[in-house]
């Protein structure tokens, strides 16, 4: 799997992944991958995906196609989403089974999104969430998640500090997560102050 991490603090946002890929019991390093990087651009967002590898080609794919999409909001992602799923189902042939009594057919997808408006997180059946502070996703989410934690509050670590930070120790513990990391970071938009 992987160890994928956002964080949001003061006016910025941090969007950080490792680099390893693994088939099974195979691991493919960035050694040996000409395509390490997880973390991609679109519709001036930046994404993170985790699960099957097709995944980041896949969606990479569909959004070049699909223009008229907006990530900059919880319920436009969740829109987004909803538009992209039945291209998924019908250009890329998406198995959309997961468990029986899902109440809704999956797009098995897991990802997360930083852009200039916050992070936030989508899974399979196109679940949206918005992260105050950090999050991750990903076999090694656990770990980062818990060093995030322990050093989010300190003053002297910035948004990009502790994704650093999340990654490094996701990649300390699974083993299915390895350095280097790509790392990258955004400019929150300035809030619009309330209409009274």
């Amino acid at each position: 799997m992987t160890t994928i991490v956002v964080v949001r603090k003061d006016n910025l946002v941090a969007i950080a992944a490792d680099t390893q890929s693994t088939f099974g019991d195979t691991r493919l390093g960035h050694l040996h991958d000409a395509r390490p990087d997880k973390i991609f651009s679109s519709h001036d967002s930046l994404f993170g995906l985790c699960g099957a590898a097709a995944h980041d080609l896949v969606l990479q794919a569909i959004l070049a196609k699909t223009r008229a999409l907006d990530f900059s909001s919880r319920p436009t992602i969740f829109d987004a989403f909803r538009k992209l799923h039945p291209k998924l189902k019908e250009d890329f042939f998406l198995k959309t089974e997961e468990e029986e009594d899902d109440p809704y057919e999956s797009s098995q997808i897991t990802a997360l999104i930083a852009n200039s408006h916050g992070i936030f997180g989508v899974y399979s059946m196109r679940e949206v969430y918005e992260y105050r502070h950090y999050w991750a996703i990903g076999s090694g989410r656990d770990f980062a998640i818990g060093a995030m934690r322990a050093v989010y509050d300190n003053p002297a670590f910035s948004a990009a500090d502790i994704a650093r930070i999340g990654v490094e120790v996701g990649c300390e513990f699974d083993v299915n997560s390895s350095l280097p990391m790509s790392l990258r970071t955004v400019q929150l938009a300035p809030t619009k102050p309330a209409e009274t």
